[in-house]
C-alpha cells in the first residue's frame, strides 16, 4: 500500500432543530440521520475515493455501530481485516445538534478510538514501513501516534501529522513529522502565535520550522492555504464554492492531499489537487457523503482552470 491512514472512526447521530437546546430544555426537532464520520474515516474515505491505494487502520466497539461501519468500509474497498474490534469499548460516537440558523452543538464520546493502543499496531509494523506515506490525526491515544510516527521516521516513510483536535505536542515527536496541516486554531496553539492572516500563518510556520518539522501547510478556510518549507512560503488560493456544510472539508483536504503525494506531485500540485476536492465537499451536506470521487475533482479543476 502506498499510503497508510490510522485514526479514529465515529457514527455521527445529528439531529435538526429550530434552535439548539440549552440545559434542562428539551426541544422537539425535525429530521434526524446517522452519518459515517471521525477524522480518520473520512481521511480515509476522501483517499480512497481519491483514487489512493490505501490501507487504513481503526478500531470499533462490538457492536450494531461497529458492525454497519465494517460493511461500510468494505463497500468503500478497503480491507476490513485492519478494522479492530473492541470488546470493552463501544465504537466511538458523535452526537450533533444543528440549528435553522446552522449553528452546531457537539458532543463526542471516542469509545473504541481511544483503545487504539501501539501493541495493535504490531501485526500492521511491515505495512507502515513500506508505504509511502502515512497519514495521522489526533483523536486515537497519543502514545499510538507517537509510535506510529517513530516507525515511519525510521523507515523514511513520509509522515503527514493533521494535528486535529488541537492539543500540544512535544518537540520530538514534531522532529519526526514530514508534514504538519494544521488549521488557524491548531496552528496557534501549537506556536503560541495567534494566526489570523497570512502574515502571522507565515510566522507560526517558521515557528513549526525551528521546532523540528520539515513542512508545513496551515489551512487558511476560504483564505485558501499557505505552504512553508525550507525554501521559504506559498501562499494558495481557495477554489470559490457556495458553501452549504463545511463538516469534513479539512478531513477531505488531507486525505486528497496525501494521495497526490503519493502519485508523486509537488506539494503545490498537492495542494491545488485537495483544494479542489474541500471546495466539492463544502457544497454538499454531511461528512462522508459529501467526499468526491476522482473524476469529480479532475473535471472541477478542469473547469477552475484561470
Amino acid at each position: 500500500m502506498k499510503l497508510v491512514v490510522v485514526g479514529s472512526s465515529n457514527m455521527d447521530l445529528v439531529i435538526s432543530l429550530p434552535r439548539i437546546p440549552s440545559i434542562g430544555e428539551t426541544v422537539l426537532g425535525g429530521k434526524s440521520s446517522m452519518v459515517f464520520g471521525g477524522k480518520g474515516a473520512n481521511q480515509a474515505v476522501a483517499a480512497i475515493r481519491a483514487g489512493g491505494d490505501i490501507a487504513y487502520i481503526a478500531k470499533v466497539g462490538n457492536d450494531l455501530f461497529g458492525e454497519n461501519m465494517k460493511n461500510h468500509f468494505q463497500k468503500e474497498g478497503f480491507d476490513t481485516d485492519l478494522i479492530l474490534t473492541d470488546t470493552d469499548e463501544p465504537t466511538g460516537i458523535a452526537q450533533i445538534f444543528v440549528s435553522e440558523k446552522g449553528e452546531n452543538s457537539i458532543a463526542v464520546a471516542p469509545g473504541a478510538n481511544m483503545q487504539l493502543r501501539p501493541e495493535d499496531i504490531a501485526p500492521f509494523n511491515n505495512l507502515i514501513k513500506n508505504a509511502k506515506v502515512v497519514l495521522l490525526q489526533l483523536e486515537t491515544p497519543l502514545e499510538t501516534v507517537e509510535h506510529i510516527t517513530a516507525i515511519a521516521h525510521q523507515n523514511n516513510v513520509k509522515l503527514i501529522l493533521n494535528p486535529a483536535p488541537a492539543q500540544e505536542l512535544s518537540k520530538d515527536l514534531l522532529k519526526k513529522v514530514w508534514l504538519i496541516t494544521p488549521n488557524e486554531t491548531e496552528a496557534s496553539l501549537l506556536t503560541g502565535i495567534d494566526v489570523v492572516d497570512t502574515a502571522s500563518g507565515i510566522k507560526a510556520a517558521e515557528r513549526l520550522l525551528k521546532m523540528g518539522v520539515k513542512n508545513v501547510i496551515i489551512t487558511l478556510g476560504e483564505n485558501g492555504s499557505l505552504l512553508y518549507t525550507e525554501k521559504g512560503s506559498e501562499h494558495f488560493k481557495a477554489y470559490k464554492a457556495k458553501s452549504v456544510d463545511s463538516t469534513a472539508a479539512g478531513d477531505v483536504f488531507n486525505g486528497t492531499l496525501a494521495v497526490a503525494i503519493t502519485k508523486e506531485k509537488t506539494l503545490g500540485e498537492a495542494i491545488n489537487f485537495a483544494a479542489a476536492a474541500a471546495a466539492i465537499s463544502v457544497t454538499r451536506e454531511g461528512a462522508q457523503p459529501s467526499i468526491p470521487i476522482r473524476a469529480e475533482i479532475d473535471d472541477f479543476i478542469t473547469k477552475n482552470k484561470e
